[in-house]
């Protein structure tokens, strides 16, 4: 079946707030980093939630990025 000749424009259209959305997400995810890191002292698990957290904004972040370039 052939695609319709709109298809594409209803992705255009949303690539910039798919973008705004990863970038939110990032932003959130990197106020959990801190929030995490700063109240882990010396306990393991809570600064591995912060590593975690912290690479899951970085990954939304270059999404975003690639997304809204």
């Amino acid at each position: 079946m052939a695609p319709r000749s709109g298809a594409g424009l209803a992705s255009v259209k949303q690539r910039p707030a798919l973008g705004t959305l990863f970038a939110l997400l990032a932003l959130a995810f990197a106020g959990g980093a801190f929030v995490a890191a700063y109240g882990a002292g010396g306990e393991v698990g809570r600064w591995i939630v912060a590593l975690a957290a912290g690479v899951l904004a970085v990954w939304l972040a270059t999404i975003a990025f690639r997304t809204l370039r």
